[in-house]
């Protein structure tokens, strides 16, 4: 359970199941996290809206190494958090959640936007549940937000469905990139 107004970026909390734990991605995850990231049937359910054209397949160490140091450098400047997500039944990474407050002159301004990456075997409706349940309700107190947004296209029907069941909906606004393009296919999740 976190603290109200915890600093999630002075210390980062682990959040855990039965079956999986949350906890801040280190540099040691790298091989188990090039299995996500090189999973080509997963890729095409990441979320590369606003990153520069970064698709996030990544097929060797090294610049799986260097996503990771691109991550700790963003927690270390308080641009977003990464947890890795932890399989206890086998005590391997298979996913990734990215998490930070948003702030732009659009619909989803002051919003917790969560990144959720998952090895392909596990981008089933009940796993994703599981892991939504985890970390949905901290993030509005962890990021001072009002909703949360996540991105599941159209083909990811697993995680639509779970999206549905853990109480988002489907947004028709469209969040406005730097540059001025706009994204679609967002799920949002409003604070009770």
């Amino acid at each position: 359970m976190c603290r109200k107004n915890a600093d999630v970026y002075k210390r980062c909390p682990s959040f855990e199941n039965e079956r999986f734990l949350l906890r801040f991605a280190e540099l040691s995850d790298c091989d188990d996290l090039l299995k996500v990231y090189s999973d080509k049937k997963a890729v095409p359910f990441f979320n590369s809206d606003n990153c520069g054209g970064d698709d996030f397949y990544y097929t060797t160490t090294q610049r799986m190494t260097e996503a990771i140091k691109y991550w700790l450098w963003e927690y270390g400047r308080k641009g977003f958090v990464r947890w890795a997500i932890v399989d206890k039944s086998s005590d391997k990474v298979i996913g990734t959640i990215e998490l930070f407050r948003r702030t732009a002159d659009d619909f989803f301004t002051d919003c917790g936007l969560l990144r959720l990456d998952l090895r392909s075997d596990y981008e089933k409706s009940d796993i994703i549940e599981n892991i939504l349940s985890l970390i949905t309700p901290p993030t509005f107190t962890l990021f001072n937000c009002d909703k949360i947004a996540t991105k599941s296209v159209e083909v990811a029907e697993e995680r639509r469905k779970a999206l549905v069941n853990c109480g988002f909906s489907l947004s028709f606004e469209k969040l406005i990139g730097h540059d001025g393009t706009l994204y679609s296919d967002y799920y949002v999740m409003s604070v009770n």
